[in-house]
């Protein structure tokens, strides 16, 4: 199947930068260690914080540093090269090829992801428990419901990295669009503070947007906070952006497709 052949193909093309990885692998465990120890003191002086105990707290740390790459935080990926692309005009033989842009560049980016989950993901996971002895999910079945929500994280943050690459389509230069990605993505998806230490109504809001999906949502399923009913509302509302915000990147493609041919002749 096509789209699996880009995954795999994404997959190894990660997978040839060996000192990168073990670069990242080294500064993700650092930050690791850090934040551990900053929580642990936070959690001192208010314990039981938004739900969590000490332990909840650090193993908090260490599943944002494992999703930080996976999920593309930041940026990177097959959506940056998009903008690149748009910007210099390339774009137009990805819309000449007989498959979706979107599929295309999701594919890809799934299986950059897989890498990041395989390398800077479990490396610092494993670290974390040998260090600081972080709570495991406690079952089989957590375990595959923190790896579906992982799934549809990636897929959710593609989708958001997706519509601001886009803008480079009217903007002509997506950079700035990208940076501010990566600032809502930081403060949004928890990986400042857990948002279930937020106060009532900005909890309610942040729990509810998209970025929410990118660590938050997995962390409470990885630590047992959602299970039976939450678990499903949890996964149900990472699908509903999953499908909503792809749709969005859909409308957009069809709307830039139309701008790209005015404007090529």
């Amino acid at each position: 199947m096509l789209h699996v052949a880009v995954a795999r193909r994404a997959f190894r093309r990660y997978s040839t930068y060996r000192a990168a990885t073990l670069a990242g692998i080294f500064t993700n465990s650092a930050f690791g260690v850090i934040y551990s120890y900053a929580y642990l003191a936070l959690w001192e002086e208010r314990p039981g914080a938004g739900g969590y105990d000490a332990t909840d707290a650090v193993t908090y740390v260490w599943i944002g540093q494992a999703l930080l790459m996976t999920v593309a935080l930041w940026g990177g990926g097959t959506t940056d090269e998009l903008a690149d692309r748009i910007r210099s005009g390339d774009v137009a033989i990805d819309l000449y090829r007989p498959v979706s842009l979107l599929g295309w560049y999701l594919a890809g980016d799934l299986g950059r992801a897989a890498y990041h989950l395989l390398t800077r993901g479990l490396a610092p996971t494993v670290l974390g428990w040998l260090l600081f002895d972080i709570r495991l999910p406690g079952s089989p079945l957590a375990v595959l419901a923190v790896l579906g929500s992982i799934v549809l994280a990636v897929v959710v943050s593609f989708a958001v990295r997706f519509l601001f690459a886009a803008s480079a389509f009217w903007l002509l230069d997506a950079q700035g669009a990208r940076m501010l990605s990566g600032v809502l993505a930081l403060f949004w998806s928890g990986m400042v503070l857990p948002l279930v230490i937020f106060p009532g109504a900005l909890r309610d809001l942040a729990l509810a947007l998209p970025w929410a999906s990118y660590l938050q949502t997995p962390a409470d399923i990885w630590l047992g906070h959602r299970v039976g009913w939450s678990l499903v509302g949890g996964l149900g509302l990472q699908a509903f952006w999953a499908l909503a915000l792809l749709g969005c990147c859909q409308l957009v493609v069809s709307a830039a497709t139309r701008k790209v041919v005015v404007q090529g002749g």
